[in-house]
């Protein structure tokens, strides 16, 4: 054990030395591990916060959440000339459905609109997402709020001139006032606020707390959407325990039923559903790994030629002391271990250095990102750790069979 921590010691002594001997090169062979750590975590650590942000939105959404619309959330062999010609998934569809469909824990109807402007005495604000909504949707996206409330469920059924505004929204139109029981313009049209959500952060699709909700039937007054109708949705979510097979096959027969389509004739809608939506996030987010990881890779091989290029030439170089020790009785096996773990540290050297830069541009990033912040754990630290070694241990193996498989002679006389 002495042995071997005398050996340690040896070894680093010399690695700090080839550091400082040689620091141009030292430096260029470093560089190569350096920035091949540096992009692998780098890109572990960003794909990893753009995982967790995800999976923090989608936290409030049942996985088995549906989606009942005319269009298909992901890649369908349904020709595009067909798609378009189904119809609009109105209020209409929404309601044979919650009426009809056994095991529906809440259901909702919503409206795909565009942004909007929305105006309180002097303070305008362009862009809004204003999402006209049944009131179910409070349960299914699990809404948060922070003052007043939700509308009713006969204030959505009455398409009641009421809104409930994101965080931002609010704060940007009234400051520090209270806005609840105030009235505000939105489609040209007067609303009264009666609720404003809490704080969520950024968020898929945008941000919750620059949205608005109001009652669907609010905006069915004066939109029709021309002959194509409104585009919308229902999002129905089960109840808890359903077979989710069996609950889809009646939903889609008893829809098939209402729509008048006949046996053999496919379906003119799409029942999308959110574990397919997380499962093709899943799929992307591992591609992006995968490509990293390739990516990356070519920089850690660049790397590890690099350190293999400076330990030959540091066995070069040490012809003669290697030549002193073995005639001194040191075996193959010392001189061996002594080149591999300074090819080791040096190795490890640049990879801490990837792995501050990594922490160094963690932090700047998500300074710039608001919410979104960028995460540099303890396992992606520990791996780029782990593939320092293995570089160093790879690179530096076969300059250390040559340094311990020399003559003693020879490499004195070579030396000399």
């Amino acid at each position: 054990m002495l042995l071997y921590l005398r050996l340690f010691k040896e070894s680093f002594s010399f690695a700090i030395n080839a550091l400082t001997n040689n620091k141009l090169r030292t430096f260029l062979s470093l560089l190569g591990v350096t920035i091949g750590i540096f992009s692998i975590i780098a890109v572990l650590a960003a794909v990893d916060s753009l995982d967790r942000n995800i999976q923090d939105q989608l936290s409030g959404l049942d996985k088995n959440t549906m989606y009942l619309t005319k269009f298909s959330f992901g890649p369908t062999d349904v020709p595009r000339w067909q798609r378009d010609n189904f119809p609009q998934t109105e209020y209409g569809d929404f309601d044979f459905i919650r009426r009809n469909v056994p095991d529906i824990a809440a259901s909702a109807y919503v409206i795909f609109g565009s942004p909007q402007t929305v105006r309180y005495g002097a303070e305008t604000i362009s862009g809004v997402d204003i999402t006209p909504v049944s009131n179910e949707i409070y349960e299914i996206e699990n809404i948060k709020i922070e003052e007043g409330r939700f509308y009713t469920e006969s204030e959505s059924i009455n398409g009641a001139p009421v809104i409930v505004l994101g965080h931002s929204i609010a704060e940007n139109l009234f400051g520090k006032s209270n806005p609840i029981g105030k009235q505000i313009r939105v489609y040209g049209r007067r609303l009264t606020v009666i609720g404003v959500i809490k704080k969520m952060g950024a968020g898929m699709g945008g941000s919750p707390d620059d949205k608005g909700y109001v009652p669907a039937n609010f905006v069915r007054r004066f939109q029709t959407g021309g002959g194509d109708g409104i585009p919308g949705a229902v999002i129905i979510k089960p109840e808890k325990g359903v077979d989710m097979g069996a609950f889809e096959g009646i939903l889609k027969q008893r829809f098939r039923v209402y729509r008048g389509l006949k046996a053999g004739e496919p379906d003119n809608f799409f029942v999308n559903k959110m574990s397919g939506f997380t499962d093709a996030i899943d799929g992307i987010i591992g591609m992006m790994n995968i490509m990293g990881w390739i990516i990356s890779g070519f920089s850690l091989l660049v790397g590890g030629f690099g350190i293999a290029n400076i330990m030959f030439v540091s066995v070069k170089e040490r012809t003669n002391l290697i030549g002193i020790q073995k005639s001194l009785g040191a075996k193959n096996r010392f001189i061996l271990f002594q080149f591999l773990f300074e090819a080791v540290i040096l190795a490890v050297i640049g990879g801490l250095v990837g792995l501050f830069f990594v922490w160094i541009g963690s932090l700047i990033a998500s300074q710039f990102t608001g919410d979104f912040e960028f995460v540099l754990s303890a396992g992606n630290m520990f791996l780029g750790f782990i593939l320092s070694t293995i570089i160093g241990l790879i690179s530096g193996v076969i300059p250390a069979i040559s340094a311990s498989r020399l003559d003693p002679v020879e490499a004195i006389r070579t030396g000399m």
